[in-house]
């Protein structure tokens, strides 16, 4: 019964250890730059529900204010605000400036809807050369949850979030998160796709789907050993392990008493 007693110990004791394989970032050796370095590195094309922020200056700034959303577009701001005075691609795929009307978008890059603004604007202003357009994507939005230390919907203002910076903007992932296991779903224009990201290979960074891109849902998987509830270390699983092996023989002792 003691030798019994000890083979579980020491199997439960190995099995529902997190070893620091697990736990380690990037392993391996980084591979010579392949084609995938070009596609992902590829200019991005809008879709539905991306937020622009859009300025536009000349040398009459009166005329160039007509074509504005309002005053407060023209400065930096924040996600939140970029929701109200920002320019929101519909299910259309269009955008929607005062005076020019309408003006499709959808699969533009940022620097395609410049010129399209630019055109447009042509019609109105008669030193076209004194125009100066700025298109920019409203920051990256993303939704993150699962095991990591601060789960939700993030803004970040950059032209490009890799995988990295979304985890890390969401407080790393946790001690039970499977790092093999990061999950990215994402809603483009031929449906729903689903990818899974390995972060503990450091081949991470030649992947097609490294970054992020708007609308991502981010989720990380917990690790088998959270559903055991032993514990992430060594000495957390040895006092767990000692704590029921000693409930248990205290039970066995009492019913042999009586």
């Amino acid at each position: 019964m003691k030798k019994l007693f000890l083979y579980v110990f020491v199997l439960s004791f190995l099995s529902s250890c997190i070893s620091s394989k697990k736990l380690t970032y990037f392993q391996g050796e980084p591979a010579e730059k392949s084609d995938l370095y070009r596609l992902n590195n590829e200019p991005y094309r809008l879709q539905v529900n991306d937020v622009l922020y859009i300025d536009i200056k000349a040398e009459n700034p009166e005329i160039v204010a007509l074509f504005k959303n309002s005053e407060s577009s023209t400065t930096t701001e924040g996600g939140e605000g970029l929701y109200f005075t920002g320019y929101t691609v519909d299910r259309h795929g269009n955008i929607r400036i005062p005076y020019i009307g309408d003006l499709n978008v959808l699969g533009y890059t940022e620097k395609e809807v410049r010129e399209k603004i630019e055109q447009e604007l042509s019609k109105y202003v008669k030193k076209v050369e004194s125009l100066f357009v700025t298109v920019k994507l409203a920051g990256i939005n993303f939704v993150i949850s699962g095991e990591v230390g601060s789960p939700g919907t993030i803004n970040l203002a950059q032209n490009q979030v890799s995988i990295v910076d979304a985890i890390a903007s969401a407080g790393d992932i946790t001690t039970y998160g499977d790092r093999e296991n990061v999950v990215v779903v994402r809603k483009t224009l031929d449906g729903v796709q689903k990818f899974k990201i390995n972060l503990l290979e450091i081949d991470v960074f030649e992947s097609e789907n490294f970054y992020v891109k708007p609308n991502d849902v981010i989720y990380v998987a917990p690790l088998k050993q959270k559903t055991w509830g032993f514990g992430a270390t060594g000495l957390q699983t040895f006092t767990t392990l000692v704590t029921v092996f000693s409930f248990i023989t205290t039970t066995i002792l009492l019913i042999q008493t009586f």
